[in-house]
């Protein structure tokens, strides 16, 4: 199986409200889609979202940045080009893109199933959490009240730079959601003494995680918010790579780690990070940026995959489309995700 050509479109699909945070605010699931022709008439697709914000790059870069290299990969077996891939110099974002058409072609070389191909033997359903977007104390508890009557009870909050805001409204959803768990993202919206003020305001409250309070780059006051905290601190902006995850652990600066396969460059660099989470016993979420349904789909596998060190999973951008994809191998009941039979 040698790749023989490789073609992008650029792709949308509506979100039935606006997905807010403290770094962006959008209407569309927009991402580059990739597909990979091979002289067997064998195909895959991969895609990219942009995220400025969080990679740097947008859909032109993305698309330009693919065009730039794809011609490398023709007449290159699957291998072969996966290697060659994670030489290049271009995002992160665009990498994962191609990595997750050629994983998928490994899959189909091998004559494997995804399932078989990630060694899934446990299909029990799993639960996604479900994103609360940013706005005011009133409307996001209203919108946490109707996730939880659609049986949605693992609510990731986006919260921003306004801690007294942030206080109020962590206070105000614990305590009238006591029975739902509570994942608080403020998008390094906050300072080291925003974030030590915030942790002794909420001490009461019953929270599951905070997620990357502060700036990627501020390892050691992440460390110091590590040390105060009584509830788990997950990195999410400071972890882009393996090398990026072996650093935050090792100075203790965080107690999980949000792998994301856009931030680290695909499903096979995604797969070495989640290795290594579990020779550490380090637990992790698989998390995602409003993205396509083939990325999505090739998360989920990992999800399935590795259950036991993926205490959190954050793929709800299915549930905020407007029409459910026909793409997915899996089946999305609310919170509860099941693998199609095969």
């Amino acid at each position: 199986m040698k790749i023989q050509k490789i073609t992008l479109t650029q792709e949308k699909i509506k979100l039935k409200v606006p997905f807010i945070t403290a770094l962006r605010e959008v209407h569309f699931s927009e991402f580059i889609r990739v597909k990979v022709l091979c002289d067997d008439g064998s195909f895959a697709y991969g895609e990219a979202p942009a995220t400025k914000a969080v990679t740097g790059e947008t859909l032109e870069s993305i698309s330009e940045n693919i065009e730039r290299i794809k011609e490398k990969f023709c007449g290159l077996g699957i291998d072969e080009a996966l290697t060659l891939l994670h030489l290049q110099k271009i995002g992160s974002s665009a990498k994962a893109a191609l990595d997750i058409a050629f994983v998928t072609l490994q899959a189909k070389e091998q004559n494997l199933s995804l399932s078989e191909y990630f060694s899934i033997n446990n299909s029990a359903a799993i639960k996604t959490d479900i994103t609360i977007s940013l706005g005011s104390k009133e409307q996001m508890l209203q919108d946490a009240k109707k996730a939880l009557r659609e049986g949605m009870d693992i609510l990731k909050v986006k919260l921003g730079s306004d801690i007294s805001h942030a206080i109020k409204t962590t206070k105000l959803l614990s305590r009238e959601l006591p029975h739902a768990k509570l994942l608080i993202d403020s998008n390094q919206a906050w300072s080291l003494d925003d974030s030590l003020v915030y942790l002794d305001a909420t001490k009461e409250c019953s929270l599951e995680l905070l997620e990357q309070p502060v700036r990627a780059s501020e390892l050691e006051e992440l460390q110091q918010i590590s040390k105060q905290a009584s509830f788990a601190i997950l990195a999410d902006e400071a972890v882009f790579t393996l090398e990026d995850m072996k650093k935050v652990l090792t100075m203790g600066a965080a107690d999980m780690i949000n792998i994301k396969i856009m931030k680290c460059g695909g499903v096979s660099k995604a797969i070495e990070m989640l290795e290594y989470a579990r020779k550490q016993d380090t637990g992790c979420m698989l998390g995602s940026m409003i993205e396509g349904p083939y990325s999505i789909n090739l998360t989920l596998y990992l999800a399935f995959a590795y259950r036991d060190v993926v205490k959190f999973i954050d793929l709800d951008s299915p549930l905020l489309y407007e029409k459910l994809p026909k793409e997915l191998d899996f089946i999305y009941d609310g919170a509860t995700i099941s693998l199609k039979d095969q």
